[in-house]
């Protein structure tokens, strides 16, 4: 197979304009069949856009093309294949996984598909109950605490943008069959091209809920309301678990927790597991009028063809510490992401057609152990954490805090000048003082960071800028240490995902999933 890189286009180029550029390449004479593989937008000469492409090409006539144009490169093509299958999987051998966000899900899937026939215990909600309970939280404040938008079926992820770019590097199709699998549960097939792709909550909740299903055709079992909430471990080993109270035996468990199951974690460092803390990162989530972004990523005049524009932000304090924007929501929605009682934490989510009038960032600061370690407890990043978002909860005496950075910077508070500033937020909200919610030498980094990004992007630290507090589950406090088989301290229990510590998004936390399904199966076969 050929590859042709960086071929360039307009972005309002046809379908006939694409196939002309390519025939340029290889002759009008030549019979081939072309398949795009990527496509970046180049905005370097804004306002003239590009469209930059990867283009896969299979022809008879290979040898002749590569020594005819010299651009043209030999490519393999890598198809990922899971390594084993079984015939048949005694009962008292079904892999049991706890936890079906995106690692549980797709380590699941993958399992099933080989025979494996898992069990998957999962303690919120299916997608369809579980949207019910968020919206119904949204628009009253009530807060079920079982399935909310960080736990239930799909994780976190499922109330957010489904933004699908990883810094994994793709070595043996992994990232592509990942994606491959959720344009073949619902996704649009752009996500198999797109250098930033994403789903949308909308279709998310489509996604999951047919992968759900092909794991139950398979002959795994999905239980929702299905709480894990103890171990039986005898001699470093785990023998059984306990779902909702009650004793069952397990031979091999997968855990894979989000990053906000504390109460997991707790109960994890009293049954003896290995646990150490790591660094994070903690912040406010950041909006603005979609149209200052727009014209930062694409000039003027805006082209309605591309959507709403994202950005990606860093910024290095005096102090050292990274200033950063995350998990950018393009034309989005500021969400109130609690999942405690007393406790306010914000994040971002975007439908798929990302057509808000505002769009919005996190804009975090780096913390490490030595930042939030009290005493020798591994727990106490956790507990940093929830200290920032009790803060924020009475800040808005329930609700989420919204203030202008503006105010936010000059100690002041005055009147919202912008409806729309509420229109885009999913939850009550109160227009109320951010101070003395993160620490001092946190807030100080924030300002810095953001009057530096708006030598960036003209207007990101004006007036029409707005924060919410608090931005605070980034990614797990801790780490559960585990072998080259994937086994944590305690020998059947496999660890992964973003709550065990070793992923930060959907596409990093369902690729771990699947290298803890081959070690599973591995397994296995060694021991029939």
């Amino acid at each position: 197979m050929l590859r042709i890189n960086e071929l360039r286009l307009p972005v309002d180029h046809t379908k006939e304009d694409l196939d002309l550029k390519i025939k340029k390449y290889i002759g009008k004479e030549t019979g081939f069949s072309y398949k795009i593989v990527k496509r970046s937008l180049d905005s370097r000469k804004k306002p003239d856009l590009y469209y930059i492409y990867g283009i896969d090409i299979e022809s008879e006539d290979e040898d002749r093309l590569l020594k005819r144009n010299k651009r043209l490169l030999k490519v393999q093509k890598k198809n990922y294949s899971f390594p084993y299958s079984f015939d048949r999987i005694d009962d008292d051998k079904r892999p049991i996984v706890c936890g079906f966000g995106p690692a549980g899900m797709f380590c699941a899937l993958y399992l099933a598909r080989a025979g494996l026939r898992p069990v998957v215990y999962e303690r919120g909600y299916d997608v369809d109950k579980r949207k019910v309970s968020v919206d119904r939280f949204w628009e009253s404040g009530e807060l079920d605490r079982i399935s909310n938008v960080q736990f239930g079926e799909g994780g976190a992820g499922t109330f957010s943008d489904g933004k699908l770019n990883t810094s994994v590097k793709e070595k043996n199709g992994m990232n592509h069959a990942v994606l491959s699998d959720l344009v073949r549960f619902g996704a649009d097939e752009d996500i198999l091209i797109d250098n930033k792709p994403h789903v949308g909550t909308d279709v998310l909740i489509k996604v999951v809920k047919n992968l759900r299903n092909e794991i139950i055709s398979l002959g795994g079992e999905v239980h929702f309301e299905s709480c894990v909430d103890g171990f039986g471990i005898e001699g470093g080993t785990l023998t059984s678990i306990s779902v909702n109270g009650k004793k069952v035996p397990c031979d091999i468990f997968i855990l894979a927790p989000g990053h906000s199951a504390r109460d997991t974690f707790r109960l994890l460092k009293d049954s003896g597991l290995n646990i150490e803390p790591k660094g994070f990162a903690v912040g406010f989530r950041i909006s603005h009028p979609a149209g200052i972004i727009n014209e930062y990523a694409y000039g003027t005049p805006f082209h309605k063809k591309l959507g709403n524009a994202s950005y990606k932000l860093t910024h290095i304090c005096n102090d050292g510490r990274g200033v950063y924007s995350f998990c950018m929501c393009p034309g989005g929605y500021v969400v109130n992401a609690s999942s405690e009682d007393g406790m306010i934490a914000v994040n971002g989510m975007s439908y798929s057609g990302r057509s808000s009038e505002r769009s919005n960032s996190a804009v975090i600061v780096t913390v490490e152990p030595d930042d939030y370690m009290s005493g020798d407890d591994v727990l106490s990043g956790m507990y940093f954490q929830q200290e920032l978002e009790k803060r924020a909860f009475e800040a808005g005496k329930g609700s989420i805090p919204v203030q202008y950075y503006t105010e936010y910077k000059n100690g002041v508070l005055n009147e919202i000048r912008d409806d729309k500033v509420f229109e885009c937020i999913k939850g009550r909200s109160a227009h109320v003082s951010l101070d003395g919610i993160l620490p001092e030498y946190i807030k100080k980094d924030i300002i810095k960071g953001i009057d530096a990004f708006d030598g960036i992007i003209p207007g990101f630290a004006s007036d029409e800028a707005v924060l919410y507090a608090v931005e605070s589950r980034t990614s797990s406090p801790i780490r559960m240490p585990r072998n080259e088989l994937y086994v944590s301290s305690i020998g059947n229990l496999y660890v992964c995902g973003e709550g065990a510590g070793y992923a930060g998004g959907i596409m990093s936390a369902a690729t771990d999933g699947i290298r803890v399904a081959e070690n599973v199966a591995f397994a296995l076969k060694a021991g029939s």
